[in-house]
């Protein structure tokens, strides 16, 4: 098959993309590097131009007076360069309604090129859009990502990102974009959760991981625990770690000479991997009811990672062993659950093996692109 993927983010298409090449299928990666992330793609869409000094300053200038990031016109003029290139794939991929990061208007003018010319496309959900935002805002969640907005509204400006989803303009555009797919596929539960019941919903696939890049290195305990907190600032709030950088605190204070913590702060992908190498436990977010993607690699190099792990993960993989922490938005439950490993590292180097066991047996890349294959296939 020749295959399209449109968007990247935390390294999920580049993985789908290393195992769809496995399977010999002719793949093609067109989007943005994902901000400080730096992910590779085939055909880039990167603003350069208007990242350079003065054209920068012009952008700026523009923004400020009406609020418009002029930066899209050169996201327009490189799509428009290799148009031709994005057409007549057997099937596309597109990671979110919103895959360019322009603005609602373009964006339905270039994905309407996309649906002209290819004729199966689909929809990942893997992160926010309009439709997922506003399922988690009327449900009765006991937490979700928009939780500290909802509790406070003062940090509205910290979820801006989130929140533009929920504009008119952004539901024009999610509606265009759910006429014209074939599915959505879920990538894991919390966007499952979502879509269940809407008609275009396909059965979840997991993130896909490439297994054969992350080394598995078994923990090993030398008198103190390494936990490691990677911090994307963009995300601070959303991802919960005003609430883990509270626990961190109490733990390092209650465990001198046991634990060690260490802090990170927006990272390009290659260099976060490698910063934390040596840690033990990996702090990844608590406003979630499944593994994200970085977590996902933490299990796969064998760490133990506290995340989401609700009731609908456990009892969806039967596991009889525990493979990741369920990290919830409660300081004293993240104190006594770290505080349970710092105390017991034989405990904690077993479940280092056991994210690595579940990874592989769940989320291996090239059993992740057969399924989706399967998926794009439906008629």
């Amino acid at each position: 098959m020749r295959i399209l993927l449109v968007g990247e983010y935390s390294r999920f298409h580049n993985s789908l993309k290393e195992g769809l090449l496995k399977l010999h299928h002719d793949v093609t990666l067109v989007g943005r590097a994902d901000s400080f992330k730096n992910f590779p793609v085939d055909i880039s869409l990167d603003v350069t131009f208007f990242n350079k000094k003065i054209p920068n300053l012009f952008r700026q200038f523009v923004y400020r007076i009406t609020k418009k990031d002029i930066a899209f016109l050169e996201v327009m003029y490189r799509f428009c360069k290799h148009r031709k290139a994005l057409q007549n794939y057997d099937a596309v991929q597109l990671i979110n309604e919103f895959p360019f990061a322009t603005t609602p208007y373009v964006e339905q003018k270039l994905l309407n090129y996309v649906f002209k010319h290819n004729k199966n496309v689909f929809l990942s959900s893997c992160g926010d859009d309009f439709h997922y935002l506003n399922y988690i805002l009327k449900a009765d969640l006991p937490y979700h990502i928009l939780t500290p907005y909802v509790q406070d509204k003062t940090v509205k400006k910290q979820f801006m990102y989130s929140l533009q989803y929920l504009s008119k303009p952004h539901e024009k555009l999610h509606h265009f974009v759910i006429n014209h797919i074939k599915g959505i596929i879920p990538a894991n539960f919390d966007y499952d959760m979502a879509y269940h019941k809407h008609p275009k919903a396909l059965p979840l696939v997991p993130f896909p991981i490439n297994v054969d890049t992350l080394p598995f290195k078994p923990l090993s305990y030398g008198g103190k625990v390494i936990i490691f907190h990677g911090v994307n600032t963009v995300n601070f709030l959303k991802k919960g770690n005003d609430v883990i950088e509270k626990a961190l605190a109490i733990v390092a204070d209650k465990y001198p000479e046991k634990a060690v913590v260490k802090t990170a702060y927006s990272l390009p992908y290659d260099e976060y991997i490698k910063t934390y190498d040596e840690a033990h436990i990996i702090m990844d977010q608590v406003y979630g009811y499944d593994q994200g993607y970085n977590a996902l690699e933490a299990m796969a190099k064998g760490k133990v990672v506290f995340s989401g792990a609700e009731t609908a993960f456990q009892d969806c993989y039967q596991l009889d062993k525990k493979v990741v922490i369920n990290a919830t938005p409660n300081v004293d439950d993240l104190v006594k659950k770290l505080s349970f490993l710092i105390e017991n590292p034989a405990e904690m180097i077993q479940i280092g093996k056991n994210a690595r066991e579940f990874v592989e047996n769940y989320h291996a890349y090239e059993d992740i692109a057969k399924q989706y294959v399967a998926r794009w296939k439906v008629d």
